[in-house]
């Protein structure tokens, strides 16, 4: 086989792995609404993250009722130790109305005052 004909081969297949893998990224990404936020409560920042000094964010998906209550959270990054006053924090939001359940991504910055 000639050469140039593996390297046409090697470059299609690393073509359709490469739009396997976008596709695959996308099917496992939540539809985000940007559904208005009606109340924020600020995370409390932990006594323990404020002894070792740390700073970052936490990445949240946040199941939200039509009502516009958070029902439930998931921790999709962060420090453990700031993800938990996250989510305590985000169960205390208010959303906007809305004709259906929704799931939206927070984001919350942390940092030592």
């Amino acid at each position: 086989m000639p050469r140039w004909t593996i390297v046409a081969l090697l470059t299609a297949c690393s073509f359709g792995i490469a739009a396997a893998q976008v596709q695959e990224k996308d099917q496992e990404k939540p539809q985000e609404n940007g559904r208005t936020i009606a109340t924020r409560v600020n995370p409390t920042y932990p006594p323990l993250a404020r002894r070792l000094n740390l700073q970052g964010v936490v990445r949240l998906r946040v199941v939200v009722t039509a009502e516009g209550s958070a029902q439930s959270s998931e921790v999709l990054g962060g420090n453990p130790v700031l993800a938990a006053a996250a989510q305590d924090a985000v169960s205390h939001w208010k959303w906007v109305l809305a004709p259906k359940e929704t799931k939206e991504i927070v984001e919350l910055k942390f940092a030592p005052h």
